[in-house]
């Protein structure tokens, strides 16, 4: 009887207690963060992929000697 009781206390225990709510609310700030950064990446990416298709053309048509559409100009 005495096992039961000790066994029921620790889990009341431990469904009431707060040790290591710190590390789940710290956790799930990490992922929300994680998640954001993803986020801004993905829409960095595709902000820039245009903008370095056209340099890379640009540097193409310089290294292949194509003079008619190589310069800053």
């Amino acid at each position: 009887m005495r096992l039961v009781a000790y066994g029921s206390a620790w889990l009341t225990g431990l469904i009431r207690g707060e040790r290591g709510q710190d590390l789940i609310e710290y956790s799930l700030l990490a992922g929300f963060i994680a998640l954001g950064l993803m986020a801004a990446m993905a829409f960095a990416v595709a902000l820039l992929t245009g903008a370095l298709e056209s340099m890379l053309t640009g540097i193409g048509n310089c290294v292949d000697w194509n003079a008619s559409s190589c310069g800053p100009f």
